[in-house]
């Protein structure tokens, strides 16, 4: 190895491990001129100007005047992007309290910058220590990414479902097209099929959505499914028109509204149109699945007036 390498090197493997490098001082310690090394400052500099992959810059710290390696900023989180997803996720109340954590946890390491990390840590603590994980109390992170990767390559499930208030458990041959978050919970959405023998005919015209906490055992099979572009499934689409996670079939409600805030009813209906506004309230239009909506409905009393 000549000169020139182990001495790039050095300082690249110093500047990796936290260390800040002073051109005069480097220039001494390998007995070369200041400007030998800044041109091999320049050199790493350029690395990892070009490895965008590196996540890291190496900048000149004026007040130090030294040279250090910092998290590049469109690379990485910022405290106050940490913090707002942290909120988001503590109060989604959506995983154990170890999964939950270690993603916490993981957030609050990956954001920049570092001095910032403690004060970060101290605005979240309080809400961390009171939190109130679900009683279900099932690990779940690596379930999603399990059936994530059945949905992504249109493979065949078998699960075992536990329903809502009965204390049996179904048996399902079903065809995974999405996961979705709602309320708390994580759920599969996906088309029962017709039987075994012709798993690729829908049951259904519409999906049914299945909790994934109450997935007893799930079986991802070899065997892969088709669905037409044009059929395919757009969880997008599908989240704008469904209330409460219950599926059904698609249809249209039309009501008038006479509450204070129409933009709460617009933020809860994604597909509500306005038809008309007068001092009678206003006069919706909206497309939905299923019966979740009649309970949004009801808990609208005396605002909402079907139509």
């Amino acid at each position: 190895m000549d000169k020139k390498t182990e001495r790039v090197l050095n300082i690249y493997n110093r500047l990796l491990d936290g260390e800040m490098i002073n051109k005069t001082e480097e220039a001494q310690r390998f007995c070369v001129d200041a400007r030998t090394i800044q041109r091999d400052i320049e050199d790493i500099r350029m690395y990892f100007a070009s490895n965008y992959e590196s996540e890291r810059e190496l900048i000149y710290d004026r007040t130090m005047n030294r040279y250090l390696l910092v998290h590049n900023q469109t690379g990485c989180l910022t405290n106050a992007e940490v913090m707002t997803i942290c909120k988001i996720l503590l109060e989604s109340r959506s995983l154990k309290r170890e999964e939950m954590y270690r993603i916490i946890d993981k957030l609050i390491v990956c954001s920049s910058p570092m001095e910032n990390k403690d004060k970060l840590k101290k605005l979240i603590s309080n809400e961390k220590y009171h939190y109130l994980e679900l009683h279900h109390k099932s690990a779940l992170i690596e379930k999603i990414w399990s059936i994530g990767n059945a949905v992504y390559e249109n493979r065949l499930m078998k699960i075992r479902y536990k329903k809502l208030k009965q204390t049996n458990q179904v048996m399902r041959m079903i065809q995974p097209v999405g996961i979705m978050f709602s309320e708390y919970y994580f759920y599969l959405t996906a088309y029962m099929c017709e039987s075994e023998e012709n798993p690729d005919i829908p049951k259904r015209p519409f999906p049914t959505i299945y909790r994934i906490d109450r997935i007893e055992e799930y079986e991802i099979l070899e065997q892969r499914f088709q669905i037409p572009y044009r059929d395919r499934f757009e969880e997008g689409e599908f989240r704008k028109r469904v209330q409460f996670m219950f599926g059904g079939e698609l249809k249209t409600i039309h009501f008038r509204y006479k509450g204070l805030s129409i933009e709460a009813v617009l933020d809860r209906l994604p597909t509500a149109q306005v038809i008309n506004h007068d001092e009678n309230g206003w006069e919706i239009s909206a497309e939905v699945y299923g019966e979740g909506i009649d309970m949004w409905i009801r808990s609208q009393g005396n605002y909402i007036e079907l139509i």
